[in-house]
């Protein structure tokens, strides 16, 4: 088990790449509401900082979890969190969602909406 404070709270759609896929023009309530995972449970995940670091800002054409079996999770819970907050997803990062889609059979992809 790791240790609460080996621990970061990671944006599942880091604050950088949200901000280069629209959230730029979002008004300061909403980019707070969304820095702060408001609504969807999944916005916000404990890793350990080691992973926080991998990630970075980067995307799913760039990065995806080392672990096999989180690799539909997280193509499900991205995908997610971009359509829940409208934000536009670039080619190669829309080719890669497809291919982890591809080989993740029944996954359902479930958002609200962000107010």
């Amino acid at each position: 088990m790791t240790p609460a404070g080996a621990l970061d709270s990671d944006h599942m759609v880091p604050l950088a790449e949200a901000k280069d896929s629209g959230a730029s023009l979002w008004t300061a309530r909403k980019r707070e509401a969304y820095g702060n995972g408001q609504g969807q449970p999944a916005s916000l995940v404990a890793v350990t900082a080691r992973s926080n670091r991998s990630k970075a800002d980067q995307d799913p054409a760039e990065w995806l979890p080392l672990a096999p079996d989180a690799v539909c999770w997280y193509g499900a819970e991205w995908t997610a969190t971009k359509l829940r907050w409208g934000l536009a997803v670039d080619e190669a990062e829309r080719d890669r969602l497809f291919d982890i889609a591809a080989g993740c059979g029944g996954t359902d992809v479930e958002f609200t909406p962000a107010p």
